[in-house]
């Protein structure tokens, strides 16, 4: 046999030993390939945070009556340990916002009535705690109401055309964001909130609290000066 057929039977041996390791590799990895993504999606799809379906307004004037409620009978909680710890001014304070809660929930209530539910509110028992505590929490209660709560609801009301309700939230929003700025005025000069009480305006329409009587009218509803409840 010549050198070149004997080389050549090396070769076709080779070949034929070698492609039983090297064909089964080449599959698993071209079958292994396509595979990654969809399970990379499906682990993706499992482990995504769904979104929380949109309420309704009816819903939302629900939840806003009982807060506006339990933050009616919390604040009254609150000034009386105001009182107790010699911070005069701010259990006024605390007074005049539990008015202006009340204002809120009423006016949620008859917009709730309107569109054909019935009003329903949990009154929890507050939790009372020292006077620089309870301002703390409520800063924090309505600055989530200003800056989280009231826009959402006022948005889904617009969307649903109902502008009884996102004038009540719109009403809402503006006094709570008047509550948090007195709040943290109380809160960052607490020694001069003590001894005296001070004397605080609520708009009786829409909550408006403030210790300056506007004139003529309020800055929120336009509501006239005389309807304002005189709190101390």
């Amino acid at each position: 046999m010549s050198f070149y057929g004997t080389r050549f039977k090396r070769l076709v041996f080779l070949v034929f030993m070698l492609a039983p390791l090297s064909f089964p590799l080449a599959l698993t990895y071209a079958a292994d390939e396509p595979a990654v993504a969809p399970i990379q999606k499906e682990v993706a799809d499992q482990t995504a945070t769904p979104k929380a379906a949109a309420k309704t307004t009816l819903e939302n004037l629900q939840t806003a009556f009982n807060g506006e409620s339990n933050a009616h009978a919390r604040y009254l909680a609150f000034a009386t340990k105001a009182d107790q710890e010699g911070f005069k001014a701010v259990a006024s304070l605390f007074r005049a916002a539990a008015a202006a809660e009340d204002i809120h929930a009423k006016r949620h209530a008859k917009v709730i009535r309107k569109i054909g539910g019935s009003p329903v509110a949990d009154i929890q028992k507050p939790d009372v705690k020292t006077t620089k505590e309870n301002l703390e929490a409520a800063i924090k209660g309505e600055t989530y109401e200003r800056d989280v709560m009231y826009p959402e609801f006022l948005m889904q009301a617009k969307l649903e055309n109902n502008r009884r309700a996102a004038k009540a939230f719109r009403f809402a929003l503006s006094a709570e964001a008047e509550h948090a700025k007195l709040y943290a005025e109380a809160l960052a000069a607490m020694d001069a909130w003590k001894d005296a009480p001070k004397t605080f305006y609520v708009c009786n329409e829409c909550g408006f609290t403030t210790i300056v009587l506007p004139d003529p009218r309020c800055p929120i509803c336009g509501n006239l000066k005389k309807n304002f409840l005189q709190i101390s």
